[in-house]
């Protein structure tokens, strides 16, 4: 495997090719593919779209179900041109592992199922003939993978996913699917830190690339150069710079162009926010200005598509969410496929960024576990070493993956983890320091808290440059006619963190009520649409009663897929739109709420 991630650049020195499209697909219930040969080629297959999820697609619950090994198998010709280029195969994710064939050689190998896996295939490729992309992968969840769950074998030999976790297990060859050809000598990477001055700006960069001379350039909007320099290392000066804001982007172009032999033989370019994050006191700001975060934890997922990318439900969902007015939105649980934050660079969309490190509690409903003090020692078993292996390594692939986009303000090591103990210190401080030497904007670093997570019990928000809070007082916790308990509690807790005088911002980052569209009730129960206001409400005057709480991100954006169980009717149904993304009830609220907020 390659360590260049950069996303696909087509020049005059770079081309792509996008393999998606129908591919053959198989089974493996027994794990023989690999000793009966199945990467020189599948037999007995189906039809599987790439992008896709191969659950929604099936009829019988078996195959949507299904955990184990299965393959897929797409034949493909190098295009005419490419000769004496390096060709890589880049996959924009491969859920949850993976190993690559090329014509029956092994290409590379692949632990995590959310960020990119590109590989060279120069030395297995055939330049003119047909060729054979062969890719096994494995959904299976264990306590030493993330996301976090188990894996239980039925009596008739069949497995099931146990996630500890609260959405959906989708796999397959979810996202975009690239050939590349890229020049033998090239740039495999690069990074920036911006400053701001009184009247200019300095974008400090670093190229990765083969021997050469690197020319960088900036450009704006209109294609005019506003700064250009020479080196592997250096700045980039602008003066009078507009600026990347929160729901007012402006994007400048970078072009870095390797030069042997003064002559130009590798150029990238990408898109450039100028924009500064910092955490002062209990405020975020962006350019030196207090941001409120306003918006949602969200889900990749959608009907029959389920976690697979599209192009049209981004757009959609980045018009309702402009709709509320919203300006943010967490990752949850996952880095989400580059696109999003594509879209997010040029829209003006703050996002955190989490690692897929969900799951860290060792329950089937950490949703319910969360607020009953529920205690697993989770942190304190022979899986952490292995785990924490995996978590710091897919830390570091988020981190190089997203480190230029602008929208991009903050990472998220965690979602819901067990805190109280000191071995959970002991393994975050550790995550924690790897993401903060491998950032290379030293961006803020975050975990979302649990119910359990509170002032007097947690271990772990020391570690935290501001604060997240999942919180569902009013319902997992006092629900229904004891709403106002809920209220009294929320406000006891919120007062303990006050008297802590943290001198950090707050973020809620999940707070939320499950809903019915078709359930209207007066006076409101619980699952109504009313309800999810009145609750809605009471959550919106306790944020305003304290000046440290600096953004409310809504859970959940949309209904989204979950397991099955007696508390999900056909998925979580906190959605302020529904899975078809129309909005309910609580959507007007938010818009209003939010129109000045």
């Amino acid at each position: 495997m390659t360590n260049s991630v950069l996303y696909p650049c087509d020049n005059r020195f770079r081309s792509s090719k996008l393999l998606n499209g129908i591919w053959k697909f198989k089974f493996d219930p027994n794990s023989v593919g690999e000793s009966e040969n199945w990467q020189l080629g599948l037999t007995d297959t189906i039809d599987m779209p790439v992008p896709g999820s191969f659950s929604d697609l099936f009829t019988t619950s078996k195959e949507r179900d299904y955990v184990g090994d299965f393959w897929y198998e797409r034949d493909f010709y190098m295009p005419k041109g490419w000769d004496g280029q390096n060709l890589l195969i880049r996959f924009g994710s491969l859920t949850h592992r993976a190993v690559v064939y090329c014509n029956g050689i092994k290409i590379t190998s692949h632990e995590g199922g959310f960020l990119p896996v590109v590989a060279d295939i120069s030395g297995a490729i055939k330049p003119n003939e047909k060729n054979r992309l062969v890719v096994k992968l494995n959904n299976e969840l264990s306590e030493e993978t993330l996301p976090v769950g188990t894996t239980r074998t039925l009596k008739s030999g069949r497995k099931i996913s146990l996630p500890y976790f609260d959405f959906y297990n989708y796999s397959g060859i979810q996202r975009n699917v690239w050939l590349l050809s890229i020049p033998v000598n090239s740039i495999q990477n690069y990074s920036t830190n911006i400053k701001l001055y009184e009247d200019y700006a300095n974008i400090d960069y670093k190229v990765e690339s083969d021997i050469g001379d690197i020319n960088v350039e900036l450009f704006d909007e209109r294609g005019h150069k506003v700064s250009s320099t020479k080196g592997n290392n250096g700045v980039l000066k602008v003066h009078n710079p507009n600026l990347w804001k929160v729901r007012n982007a402006y994007l400048y172009t970078i072009r870095i162009s390797l030069v042997k032999d003064n002559e130009v033989v590798d150029q990238y370019e990408n898109k450039l926010g100028i924009r500064t994050v910092q955490v002062k006191d209990s405020q975020i700001l962006i350019n030196g200005e207090p941001v409120y975060l306003k918006g949602f934890g969200k889900h990749e997922d959608f009907d029959i598509l389920g976690k697979s990318f599209n192009w049209s439900i981004v757009k959609r969902d980045f018009e309702c969410m402009k709709w509320t007015n919203a300006n943010c939105f967490r990752t949850s649980h996952y880095p989400y496929a580059e696109e999003w934050y594509q879209m997010a660079d040029e829209e003006g969309f703050l996002i955190i960024d989490e690692v897929p490190a969900v799951g860290m509690m060792r329950s089937f409903q950490n949703f319910v576990d969360a607020g009953k003090g529920k205690y697993t020692r989770f942190f304190e078993t022979s899986t952490i070493p292995q785990l924490k292996e995996n978590h710091i390594e897919q830390v570091r692939e988020m981190i190089n993956r997203d480190k230029n986009h602008p929208s991009v303000f903050a990472w998220s090591m965690f979602n819901e983890s067990e805190t109280t103990s000191d071995a959970a210190f002991s393994y975050f401080k550790d995550i924690f320091e790897v993401a903060r030497n491998t950032d290379p904007q030293s961006r803020p670093c975050t975990g979302a808290l649990e119910k359990n997570s509170q002032p007097d019990t947690c271990k772990v928000y020391p570690l935290c440059d501001f604060i997240c809070l999942n919180r569902y007082y009013g319902w997992y916790i006092d629900g229904g006619e004891a709403v106002e308990d809920a209220e009294d509690k929320f406000i006891d807790e919120m007062e303990k963190w006050k008297d802590k005088s943290l001198n950090k911002p707050f973020i809620f980052t999940e707070f939320g009520t499950d809903n019915l569209v078709s359930e209207h009730k007066l006076p409101s129960i619980m699952w109504s649409q009313e309800y999810q206001n009145e609750y809605l409400k009471m959550y919106f005057e306790i944020f305003d009663k304290y000046s440290f709480v600096q953004g409310e991100l809504v859970w959940n954006f949309a209904d989204f897929q979950t397991s099955q169980g007696i508390r999900r009717v056909d998925g979580n149904r906190k959605g302020i739109f529904t899975r078809e993304r129309q909005p309910k009830d609580a959507a007007f609220l938010l818009k209003k709420r939010w129109e000045n907020k």
